[in-house]
């Protein structure tokens, strides 16, 4: 495979979750990322790493995301 950066739609596809859960945890979890200009920018060696130490454990971005929205929908 070769050694490339990832952008946001491929590390959140290649995680199974929505992009938003990767922005948040960019943000709130220290996912590692880097900024490239406007652009997230992910390694993927960096993210399996983050993931095995326990970064994205606990309630996921999206089902945050979702619970918010259905409290404003009422």
């Amino acid at each position: 495979m070769e050694d490339r950066w990832l952008s946001v739609d491929e590390i959140a596809t290649y995680l199974g979750v929505v992009k938003e859960s990767v922005y948040r945890w960019v943000v709130h979890r220290d996912m590692p990322g880097h900024k490239v200009g406007r652009h997230w920018k992910f390694r993927k060696e960096e993210v399996d790493a983050w993931v095995r130490s326990g970064g994205a454990k606990g309630g996921t971005a999206s089902t945050e995301s979702v619970a918010k929205r259905r409290d404003r929908s009422m």
